[in-house]
């Protein structure tokens, strides 16, 4: 991979985390900026906050700003967050790009409750078709071997349906309108992988290394796997997370074989056992939330609770944390995720994390 001559060893790392073989240290994705001199990114402003996330010209230049701004060590893979894949489920409503330029939000739009919902693929909307010149673009960029390009940062069918309606609408017509709502959230659960099926053939077609999440939560599997969540799950409760969220999760297991979630915040942790039910999902990304303490020592418990199940642990956690994880947790089920200061740092770090292993086993066999 161009922009990491040591690919070959951080694939079998992953290989290695998704079959259970433990090698001398966890997975770590370890980031730092490069040494090299620093890319300029440009300094004339995007014509609009829509062109700043969707037109190429925007773009590109920030991609190859941070490719090669960046120490990618240990497993981290060269990538950038297309977060623009989310206007590919925009079902008819209209996304808004705020100035700020870190999310990009949606109308919320009116539906016909008498008639039956309909949220089907359409490889001519628009906005598929305004990402999807962004999407060659890059994937042109990377060619085969450059960098990952990875799947659509696109949301689900039930998180995507709570910005539609808004979530007051949402979790109203949850008790008010079941059947609306289960047959809403299982067409955008169908839309969704037809929207990741439409990309991956393109990426394929131009990458080799297209079986991953890309820019975010970092993560990489020599098979497909797709990236999953369910933000609106914090206001459920387990029994209509079981009715109304889990037979989305069912659908994405049968096509995808193998998922990654991402678990929002400790009113989420409620539906772990569920989650835990499910064979196909076989990584779970922690994040504790605004105002909770960071990852590290304070949700240990949470983490082995998900070991214990045989889930791999992936933990985004303040490099100073790393020992204590290292050391309190299985290796073998654990994917870090971190970045420091320098290059130096970054290779120092995941010296270290290769002694406190061994100690770690060490300390068990006395």
């Amino acid at each position: 991979m161009k922009y990491k001559p040591d690919w070959p060893e951080a694939a079998e790392r992953w290989a290695a985390l998704w079959e259970g073989r433990f090698k001398d240290r966890p997975c770590m994705v370890v980031t730092a900026p490069s040494g090299s001199a620093p890319v300029p990114t440009p300094t004339t402003p995007p014509p609009s906050p829509e062109a700043y996330w969707l037109d190429p010209a925007c773009v590109l230049p920030r991609v190859r700003a941070t490719l090669e701004g960046t120490c990618w060590a240990g497993e981290a893979i060269p990538s950038y967050l297309l977060l623009a894949g989310w206007v590919t489920m925009a079902s008819g409503s209209t996304p808004r790009f705020p100035p700020g330029r870190d999310t990009i939000w949606f109308d919320e739009i009116e539906v016909d409750w008498e008639r039956p919902p309909s949220f089907a693929f359409d490889p001519d909307d628009p906005w598929l078709r305004r990402y999807q010149a962004l999407h060659r673009a890059v994937a042109e960029a990377a060619g085969r071997d450059g960098f990952l390009v990875g799947s659509v940062c696109a949301l689900p069918g039930n998180d995507m349906l709570s910005m539609l309606l808004g979530t007051q609408r949402f979790l109203e017509n949850l008790v008010d309108r079941p059947e609306w709502m289960r047959a809403a959230i299982g067409q955008l659960a169908e839309k969704h992988v037809r929207v990741q099926e439409h990309f991956a053939g393109l990426t394929r077609e131009l990458n080799d290394f297209w079986y991953g999440n890309a820019g975010w939560a970092v993560f990489w599997g020599p098979q497909r796997f797709q990236a999953v969540q369910s933000d609106v799950s914090c206001m459920l409760g387990p029994d209509m997370f079981t009715e109304f969220i889990l037979p989305e999760l069912d659908l994405l297991g049968r096509r995808f074989g193998r998922l990654w979630y991402h678990l929002d915040g400790p009113d989420a942790v409620r539906h772990l056992p569920a989650l835990c039910s499910r064979d196909y999902l076989r990584v779970i990304q922690y994040v504790p939330g605004a105002g909770k303490a960071g990852n590290g020592p304070a949700w240990m418990d949470l983490y082995r609770r998900i070991q214990a199940a045989g889930r791999v642990v992936h933990v985004d956690a303040h490099p100073a944390q790393v020992e204590a994880l290292i050391r309190g947790l299985d290796p073998g089920l654990l994917c870090i995720e971190t970045r420091v200061e320098s290059e130096r740092e970054a290779q120092d770090l995941l010296i270290s994390a290769k002694h406190w292993t061994s100690a770690k086993f060490r300390a068990c066999a006395t």
